[in-house]
């Protein structure tokens, strides 16, 4: 059975037991959460959501990219969050490669030259985090009063600590 099939399945079931269609847009708890891809993090667990809690923006090392902020500033401006959390992770593996590691992969394995692509790996987590709780509160596009804050998700004990400023 192919992976979709799986998925499909899976879907099938949860949404026979859908009761959550009439949750209005707005997240309820005016917040959101950008933290990591990593499949080891289910942010909804770690953090105590429910569906329609909050808006939860993933990527590749739970990094402020342009896209993350695109995407939090349309939660803040047309949707009322009022606060983000950035939540990065022990174990990340985007502190173990380098542009240049990536770059030559990409390269011997499909000839493609990425050397233009910056992949944003960092080699510390509360330095990367702390970068990105100053990108939101520095953010021109976000109102000073937006709160953000600094997290890490041990994935060996599923606990957070802050990360000071």
């Amino acid at each position: 059975m192919a992976v979709r099939d799986d998925v499909l399945e899976a879907n099938r079931g949860y949404a026979e037991a859908f009761g959550q269609g009439d949750l209005p847009i707005p997240p309820a708890r005016r917040f959101a959460v950008v933290t990591c891809m990593d499949a080891r993090i289910d942010p909804a667990k770690a953090l105590g959501l429910s569906e329609g809690d909050a808006h939860v923006i993933r990527n590749a090392g739970g990094l402020l990219t342009d896209d993350a902020l695109r995407s939090l500033v349309i939660s803040n401006s047309l949707l009322g969050t009022q606060e983000v959390l950035i939540v990065a992770h022990t174990g990340c593996g985007m502190l173990t490669f380098t542009n240049e590691d990536l770059h030559a992969k990409l390269a011997e394995e499909r000839g493609a030259d990425a050397t233009e692509f910056d992949f944003q790996p960092f080699e510390d987590l509360e330095t990367s985090v702390r970068a990105c709780v100053r990108r939101v509160r520095e953010s021109p596009l976000l109102p000073d009063d937006f709160d953000a804050s600094g997290w890490i998700y041990e994935v060996e004990t599923g606990r957070i600590t802050a990360v000071e400023d």
